[in-house]
């Protein structure tokens, strides 16, 4: 088995609190200590009922202060809606506090709709194949300081915070080849450009002074359970979850439902929306190592939408064990 993460939404549910999803995440992450997750990663989104994670640099904070060992970061951090400068600023002052263990994900999507998109930046003008150029503004923050430097991140300048792009299509695949960093990709909502974008940054990647060779990291969804049937009715959840985004309503995670048990895709017999792993803890672990020979992935980071946070719990320590 390669290494697993766990990518926390910091899940709303139906019912429930931010002030609750909050504690659930920082118990989450102290039992992916225990358990031996590579890292602990936020990602940022706006305008969404269901996720709690939109100021990520303050949660990770949160997180970081209440674990020791495991690398935390943001997967990711939205580029378009941040100036470099600040990200520099905010991840230096993590970096500062938690020094050794923070990792920052870049990604190039807005990370909600239009109308939040215009309310975060007061302009929809950006222009995101600037994406390259804004990351090599970040790493630029990020070292040491030069004499007579303008513009410096106080903190940032100098410290070691590695940087990681993300990506569903083969232009993140570009940039992180062509900069020599770590790739991230989507594949637990966006994979059906999974082969050729891992084929790209493989074919295409560079060794940098951050990475000497290609490290490729998959998102992947997991429920895991004591029995397949246990798992497919609290993997509902998450199914409605989906299915209201992508009709453009998202809603706080409801709980499971019988009548979800299936993707919709796999009812109309389309190809699966997602990379999903559903059901009991030998069901999973065949999947997985399935998907990790197929892809050659050399780490997985894993999302589990669960509404109830016990079950939640259980299913990150089946995934692992």
């Amino acid at each position: 088995m390669v290494p697993l993460s766990v990518l926390d939404l910091c899940p709303i549910v139906e019912g429930g609190t931010a002030t609750d999803a909050f504690g659930n995440t920082l118990d989450l992450a102290r039992h992916a200590e225990r358990w031996g997750y590579q890292r602990f990663w936020l990602a940022e989104h706006h305008n969404m009922p269901g996720i709690a994670s939109a100021a990520t640099a303050v949660l990770i904070g949160h997180v970081g202060a209440g674990t020791t060992t495991i690398r935390i970061g943001a997967g990711g951090i939205m580029l378009p809606n941040h100036a470099p400068l600040q990200v520099a600023e905010q991840f230096g002052t993590l970096a500062s506090l938690f020094p050794g263990r923070v990792d920052l994900g870049l990604g190039r999507a807005p990370g909600t709709d239009h109308a939040a998109a215009y309310a975060l930046r007061r302009t929809l003008n950006s222009n995101p194949d600037a994406f390259p150029q804004d990351v090599m503004e970040v790493m630029d923050f990020f070292r040491a300081p030069r004499p007579g430097q303008a513009v410096r991140a106080v903190p940032g300048g100098g410290l070691p915070v590695p940087i990681w792009i993300l990506g569903s299509s083969t232009f993140g695949a570009q940039v992180a080849a062509a900069l020599g960093l770590p790739f991230a990709f989507a594949s637990h909502f966006a994979p059906a450009l999974l082969d050729e974008a891992a084929a790209i940054y493989r074919a295409r990647f560079t060794p940098s002074e951050h990475l000497s060779h290609p490290h490729l990291m998959l998102g992947v969804n997991v429920v895991a359970a004591d029995t397949d049937d246990e798992a497919r009715f609290l993997a509902s959840s998450g199914r409605q979850s989906f299915a209201a985004l992508r009709a453009g309503r998202p809603i706080p995670l409801p709980p499971p439902s019988k009548e979800w048990e299936r993707e919709p895709s796999e009812a109309s017999g389309m190809a699966p929306a997602r990379v999903s792993f559903v059901g009991s803890q030998a069901t999973v672990h065949e999947q997985m190592a399935t998907f990790i020979e197929r892809t050659k992935a050399d780490e997985l980071i894993v999302v589990s939408h669960i509404y109830d946070h016990a079950a939640r719990l259980h299913s990150y320590d089946l995934a692992r064990s």
